[in-house]
Formats: structure tokens, C-alpha cells, sequence
């Protein structure tokens, strides 16, 4: 006959075992992957009972917490998730997997008042203009100008740059507040993401660039079946479809 104390240490093992079976993520990154992060996030829930839970915004703002709570970490860009690495102390190097990719785009006011055509037109001309010059899109606008293989070129668009935003979630705010910007160079999902504030100028074929969403385990999500269970969700065909409803994809033609 099973004692009390056998009873209670049966049961402590059997909830024990359960919440091991459905431990929840905690996953941390920046603001422009998040809207198909958190869809597939809730997605990969909906299927394995394993709940995601997603910070995200400017890396000073949860970087901290990261170092404590990370399971995994995702970024916008390789040189951002190298800044992460440092940063954390505790990301994988070995672990970093590249998602998706996704393209640059210029964002202009709805309608396109101003028929802005791309970035050869935004070099010749003089409007308000606002690029990102830090977090995922260090040189950004600088590599894409830099296509136009002309110096010229390059020094005109910059003299034509009003503001150098430090993140995205700043120049939307920027966007939002102040209607002298004509046209804001950025990734094309800003617009997806956010239909009602923008449309979208693609950038010419031969100076768009693609930059990735990548994503890499800490020491302490190391050993997770269930992080191994999201990332195997997120490369696969449902996180491919969630994440190209929002403008990235694995190949661009």
C-alpha cells in the first residue's frame, strides 16, 4: 500500500514530467521581424501546445531580460545578431540560422503624391527623405546607392537625406508625426506590416539588397526540444507561408 509521502512524490514527478513535456519559449529581437514571429509563434502553439513568448523593440530596451529569460535570440541582420552575440554573452555563435530574406523598399506617402520612381529619382531630386542608419540596417542605404556605381550619385542622395532615424520603429514613429518626409528607404515589410501609413516603391531590381531574419539558441534554451521543435516549425512549409505573407521568403528571383 502506497504511503502519503510516496503519493505526493508520484505526483510531484508526474507534474514535473508534464511541465518538462510543455515547457514555454521565451525568444527576444527586434521590432521589424516581429508581426510573422508572433504569428508563428502563436501558430507553432496552436499545434504543439507549446507556448512562445515574444519580446521585441530596441535591443536596450529587453537585452538585460534576455540574459536572464532567452531561450533564443532573433535578429534583422547578420551584423545585428554579431552585436547580439556580443552583447548577451550567452547566444551560440555555432547555433545562428539564417530564416528569411527580405528586400529593400522605398515607402512613400498613400497615393504617391510626390511619384517617386526609386532611387535614381530620389538622388535627383529634392524631397524629404528618410533612411535607418543603425540596428539591422547599418550602411543600408549606403549599399544600395552604392549600386548606382557613381559618386555622384552618392553624394547627391545623401545631401538629400532630412533624417537619419536610429531604428525602424523610430522613423515610423518619425513617419507618423512629421509630413515633410516624402519617401523613407527601409525594408518592404514596414509597409506590409503597416498598409494604412505607406505605400510601396520597389527599389530598382539592380540596387535592391536583401538582408536576413536569423535566429540562434542561448545557453539556456541550449538542450530545448521545444526550441528544436520551433526552429524545425519555422523553417518549415507553415513558417514559410506565415512569414511570406509578410514579405519574406527563403529565394527572390
Amino acid at each position: 500500500m502506497a504511503t502519503r509521502s510516496s503519493i505526493v512524490y508520484l505526483a510531484l514527478i508526474a507534474t514535473l514530467a508534464t511541465s518538462s513535456a510543455n515547457a514555454d519559449i521565451s525568444i527576444f529581437g527586434p521590432g521589424g521581424p516581429t508581426p510573422a514571429m508572433k504569428e508563428a509563434a502563436l501558430a507553432f502553439e496552436k499545434q504543439t501546445g507549446i507556448a512562445v513568448t515574444v519580446t521585441a523593440g530596441p535591443a536596450s530596451k529587453w537585452m538585460e531580460s534576455a540574459k536572464i529569460d532567452a531561450d533564443a535570440i532573433f535578429s534583422g541582420s547578420q551584423n545585428m545578431m554579431d552585436d547580439f552575440i556580443t552583447a548577451h554573452g550567452g547566444i551560440i555563435n555555432e547555433s545562428v540560422e539564417p530564416l528569411f530574406l527580405r528586400p529593400s523598399a522605398i515607402l512613400v506617402r498613400k497615393g504617391n503624391p510626390k511619384e517617386i520612381k526609386g532611387i535614381a529619382d530620389l538622388a535627383s531630386r529634392d524631397l524629404g527623405l528618410m533612411v535607418v542608419d543603425g540596428a539591422g540596417q547599418v550602411g543600408m542605404w549606403e549599399d544600395v546607392v552604392g549600386r548606382l556605381r557613381d559618386v555622384d550619385a552618392m553624394k547627391s542622395f545623401r545631401s538629400h537625406i532630412d533624417i537619419l532615424a536610429p531604428n525602424s520603429g523610430a522613423a515610423r514613429d518619425i513617419w507618423n508625426s512629421d509630413d515633410s518626409i516624402d519617401a523613407w528607404l527601409i525594408w518592404n515589410h514596414w509597409q506590409i506590416d503597416n498598409p494604412d501609413i505607406a505605400d510601396l516603391v520597389p527599389t530598382e531590381p539592380d540596387l535592391t539588397i536583401y538582408r536576413d531574419a536569423s535566429i540562434a539558441r542561448t545557453e539556456k534554451g541550449k538542450d530545448s526540444d521545444e526550441v528544436t521543435q520551433f526552429f524545425a516549425f519555422l523553417k518549415g512549409e507553415m513558417g514559410a507561408s506565415i512569414f511570406g505573407n509578410h514579405g519574406w521568403q527563403r529565394q527572390f528571383d
